[in-house]
């Protein structure tokens, strides 16, 4: 019998399946992992609530699902548990190299259905990041648990890069999840609200307490559930859309006339834009939804006030 050793957290005893907080601890110190705020380090170690995320994600066996963050590998082993192949993106080295041996140890005959990705998945720039074999189909899942420092610009940077994920179940701290499915007009509204929205139909599902995370972090989670769909119709290209929406949420509390003004080179050439695309001027961001935004850029942007982007076009929505 092998001894526990840093690069071996599996090791040992031999435990089998999901983990809980003693083998939550136990790998933690085994591998010398001191779980930082700095980095939004609170792993999840309640069996049901990891069982109860792949089961509201609608996860299925022989589906590629792509997680982030996977730590310890709680959310990992109930992924894996479903039959699903999951590719795994940790940017620490240490806890990517051992998520493979937790993973053997514990579900011995998953360990072929796992591959593991040492990157930030802010640098995912598309399917071939993921080091995807030959003939592999990319993921069409992203279940995760996001840090609530990065949620936001991981999720979109990853609907922007990877147009295979189909569905989204990501677990971010409440207040993230209200903003990401806030409607127009609501109070939590803006710019996440908005790029979300671009991508996919958002939901706030369910709510998750603080008692299942090690160390017990100050504020509650809640999972959030988005479905891709087609971005708006609109003759601009998405990077001009999404620089129409930080403008007008820049000065929030201004009318979009004077908000867009900066950007389109002039208050009278903001409010002539908005007009076209049959918005009042005097209107303010947090009222519009996607397609308003959309629309206001494509006049923008046929009227040549919006930086031009020679690597966007029209038809690259939805990439």
């Amino acid at each position: 019998m092998s001894h526990l050793h840093v690069n071996d957290p599996g090791a040992g005893a031999q435990p089998t399946g999901l983990l809980g907080l003693q083998d939550v601890r136990g790998l933690a110190e085994a591998l010398g992992v001191r779980p930082t705020k700095a980095l939004g380090q609170n792993f999840v170690h309640d069996a049901g609530t990891v069982r109860r995320i792949v089961r509201s994600a609608g996860v299925c066996e022989g589906q590629t699902v792509l997680e982030v963050g996977p730590g310890l590998g709680s959310l990992t082993l109930a992924l894996l548990e479903t039959g699903a192949r999951v590719v795994a993106v940790e940017i620490d080295p240490l806890l990517a190299r051992a998520l493979p041996v937790t993973v053997a140890s514990r579900m011995p005959g998953a360990a072929g259905r796992l591959s593991v990705v040492t990157a930030d998945a802010l640098t995912i720039d598309g399917p071939q990041a993921l080091g995807l074999l030959d003939g592999e189909a990319p993921p069409t899942r992203l279940v995760a648990n996001l840090p609530y420092n990065v949620a936001v610009p991981v999720l979109l940077t990853l609907l922007g890069s990877l147009p295979s994920l189909e569905s989204v179940t990501v677990m971010v701290q409440a207040e993230v999840a209200d903003r990401l499915a806030a409607p127009p007009g609501s109070r939590t509204y803006g710019v996440p609200s908005v790029k979300a929205a671009w991508y996919a139909e958002a939901r706030r599902t369910i709510t998750i307490g603080r008692t299942v995370f090690w160390p017990v972090p100050n504020v509650d989670s809640a999972l959030v559930e988005l479905t891709r769909r087609e971005p708006p119709a609109s003759g601009a290209s998405r990077e001009e859309v999404f620089a129409v929406i930080d403008a007008a949420f820049a000065q929030r509390r201004k009318t979009l006339r004077k908000a867009l003004a900066p950007l389109a080179g002039g208050a009278q050439a903001a409010e002539h834009a908005l007009r076209a695309a049959g918005i009042d001027p005097a209107r303010r961001g947090e009222t519009l939804d996607v397609a308003d935004f959309a629309a206001v850029a494509e006049q923008l942007a046929a009227a040549c006030l919006l930086p031009c982007d020679p690597g966007s076009h029209p038809g690259e929505e939805g990439q």
